[in-house]
């Protein structure tokens, strides 16, 4: 579990969240406000670090849709995280390309250097590693992972030690 978001204002909807909607909304048809999930659900993960079901479900009353079309967004699309985790989102690509190359080792020597496994994250609250990853669309670079969705590609172990000691 990670500590509070630095800019989590404790409320479901803060007003900046709200306003960030509203800018969307204007990008859509009036009678559409479903195409403003992902954009809403972007600004509350960015604020508070996370989805708690209290937001998605002011989100869903504030664009007056059902909460179900909110929480599908929320669990189908892997950038979203329904649960507090790491500041640091850590995604491993282990498809055929980064496998071949080593991709499977690199996700291993993650797990020992942080002492976590897939899906959990560390106890200080600085790194989550996502789940498994089927594609990240880099196969020429392989392997790769994403650390807060930035492509880091032919990796190393020694590598990924840089990079995990460059994120505080």
């Amino acid at each position: 579990m990670s500590e509070a978001h630095p800019h989590d204002t404790g409320e479901a909807l803060s007003a900046h969240v709200r306003e960030e909607i509203d800018h969307w909304r204007t990008k859509f048809p009036a009678d559409r406000p479903r195409s403003a999930v992902i954009s809403a659900l972007h600004a509350v993960m960015h604020e508070k670090g996370h989805l708690p079901t209290e937001s998605m479900d002011a989100v869903a009353a504030y664009l007056g849709i059902p909460p179900i079309q909110v929480y599908e967004a929320a669990t189908f699309y892997s950038m979203f995280e329904t649960r507090p985790t790491g500041r640091h989102h850590i995604s491993v690509c282990t498809n055929i390309s980064c496998m071949l190359c080593g991709g499977e080792s690199i996700l291993t020597h993650i797990q020992r250097r942080l002492g976590i496994e897939v899906g959990e994250s560390t106890p200080d609250g600085r790194f989550y590693l996502k789940q498994e990853e089927e594609c990240l669309a880099a196969c020429n670079g392989a392997p790769m992972m994403m650390v807060n969705h930035v492509y880091f590609e032919n990796l190393t172990p020694e590598k990924v030690d840089r990079i995990l000691d460059d994120h505080k």
